[in-house]
């Protein structure tokens, strides 16, 4: 089957199926009830393949102790990214300010402060402040899904601002932590495969800022320390990574102070799957109508 490959098409293909709502901002949208449909059936998928694991399931809110994100060092590397949590905390006399800027359609927010909290900028944060301390001698893996913003507004429905990580992070040893990634990473190529997607595997790096980020990201695919499951979905020449898996080495467990029952520095890996983009995939390969999907893929999701 010849798949024509265009942002806009999709975009336009999906809000015409009622599978996703626009709100008048780039990458932030409304979803349906059939893709909120699929992406459950998705997320029950990963539990059953993941349900003999051990993973401790937790769940966090879209916002983060602004502290966490101050020391996690994502400013050092991805600023344009973050999302800052503003509010009011004036006068009276600058509250009137605000009104009135508001209602003539002038700038406000100079008149808002910096909050505690920000948004969540990678599906793993929130979870590294609760392994401080020694761990278990098995080390301990965590399963959540988990709201994300990243400050990427664009008109490609695959590359949104707001959306869904299901997550698992895993600290322990190196041996322990690279070969559950390894593992996770066989894994997640043939969850894509069994669901009729024509995925593969690529070693990939976060997008970094600057200069200096061009370096990182070197770096990070010379050791490849972050690998990602890919699927076309806009483009056939740039496909879209789907799910990521990134080892982390000591970064975390030095920030966090996470140490082994021996009280070396816990190593730490993550792999999150991008829900929403998954099933866009899926509405890309298999068509707008689950109903018409191939037996074998609707079987390996509602089964």
């Amino acid at each position: 089957m010849s798949i024509d490959f265009s942002p806009v098409g999709l975009h336009d293909d999906l809000v015409k199926a009622g599978h996703i709502i626009p709100v008048g901002v780039q990458g932030i949208f409304g979803r349906g009830p059939i893709f909120e449909e699929v992406l459950r059936q998705f997320d029950h998928l990963v539990t059953r393949i993941a349900k003999d694991d051990g993973a401790e399931r937790m769940s966090f809110p879209p916002c983060l102790d602004r502290k966490v994100l101050e020391k996690s060092e994502f400013l050092d590397s991805m600023p344009n990214l973050a999302g800052s949590i503003f509010s009011f905390s004036g006068t009276d006399a600058q509250h009137q300010e605000l009104s009135a800027r508001v209602h003539a359609g002038q700038p406000w927010q100079d008149l808002l402060t910096a909050t505690h909290v920000c948004l969540t900028p990678a599906a793993c944060y929130p979870v590294y402040p609760s392994f401080t301390g020694k761990l278990p001698d098995a080390g301990r893996l965590v399963d959540m899904q988990n709201w994300v913003f990243r400050n990427e507004p664009s008109p490609e429905p695959t590359r949104m601002q707001s959306f869904r990580v299901r997550e698992f992070v895993r600290v322990g040893s190196p041996d322990d932590v690279i070969a559950w990634r390894a593992k996770w990473l066989q894994r997640g190529l043939d969850i894509m495969l069994s669901l009729g997607l024509p995925a593969k595997t690529e070693v990939a790096s976060d997008p970094f800022f600057g200069r200096g980020g061009r370096m990182l990201a070197a770096n990070q695919r010379e050791q490849q320390l972050k690998f990602e499951v890919v699927i076309p979905v806009i483009s056939s020449e740039k496909p879209t990574a789907v799910c990521s898996f990134n080892y982390h080495q000591d970064h975390f467990g030095k920030l966090f102070d996470i140490q082994l029952a021996n009280g070396d520095v816990a190593q730490s890996a993550c792999l999150g799957f991008g829900l929403e983009r998954i099933v866009m995939a899926l509405f890309k390969t298999h068509g707008m109508d689950p109903a018409a999907w191939p037996s074998s893929v609707r079987e390996v999701l509602w089964s």
